[in-house]
C-alpha cells in the first residue's frame, strides 16, 4: 500500500467508503449522515495535509487533517477511516505518525482530536497513540467530556498531543 496526499479527486470514493466501512454498525442513512462529516471543500482546501493509503484495488485508509489557520503551533486531525478488514493491523496508527512527522516538519508542536464518547474504540485508540484526554465539564463512561461541543447534546470528548518539531 503507498502512503500519498490527498487530492480533490477522491472525494467520491473516501464518501463511498465511509458509507460503507461504517454500514456494518450503522443504519444506512446514518452512514450517509457521517459521510457527510467529509465534505469535498476539505480535499479543495487541506489535500496537501491530508492522506491517503492505497492500494491497485483502491483507497484503504484516510485521514483528513489540517494546519490551524489562526495559530501556527497546533494541527487537528478531523476523519479518518480505515476498511474494516484492516483495522487492528496498525493502519490507522501509521496515518497518525505521517500525519505527526509532516505537522512537525510544518513547525506544528500539536495535534488536536475529537470524537464521540460513545466510541470508545477511537477514545482507546488516542490514548494509545499518545493523547491525552482534556479535561470537561462532566464525564460520560468515565471519560471527561465536553457538554454540546458540536451542538445540543453533542458532547465530544477531546483530545491534544503535544509533538516534537524538527529541524
Amino acid at each position: 500500500m503507498t502512503l500519498r496526499r490527498a487530492h480533490v479527486s477522491d472525494h467520491g470514493t473516501i464518501v463511498e467508503c465511509v458509507r460503507s466501512w461504517w454500514g456494518d454498525s450503522r443504519t444506512p442513512e446514518q452512514a450517509r449522515e457521517l459521510s457527510l462529516l467529509v465534505p469535498r471543500l476539505f480535499l479543495q482546501f487541506f489535500s496537501g495535509t491530508s492522506l491517503v493509503l492505497a492500494d491497485g484495488d483502491g483507497i484503504k485508509a484516510f485521514l483528513v487533517g489540517f494546519h490551524a489557520a489562526d495559530n501556527d503551533d497546533e494541527a487537528y486531525i478531523h476523519f479518518v477511516g480505515v476498511d474494516p478488514q484492516l483495522r487492528g493491523q496498525g493502519v490507522g496508527a501509521r496515518l497518525y505518525t505521517a500525519f505527526f512527522r509532516r505537522a512537525a516538519e510544518a513547525g506544528r508542536r500539536e495535534v488536536r482530536a475529537i470524537t464521540s464518547p460513545a466510541n470508545t474504540g477511537s477514545v482507546a485508540f488516542h490514548r494509545a497513540m499518545g493523547f491525552t484526554v482534556e479535561p470537561g465539564d462532566q464525564e460520560v463512561g468515565g471519560v471527561p467530556v465536553h457538554s454540546d461541543y458540536d451542538g445540543p447534546g453533542q458532547h465530544r470528548v477531546c483530545f491534544h498531543r503535544r509533538i516534537a518539531v524538527q529541524p
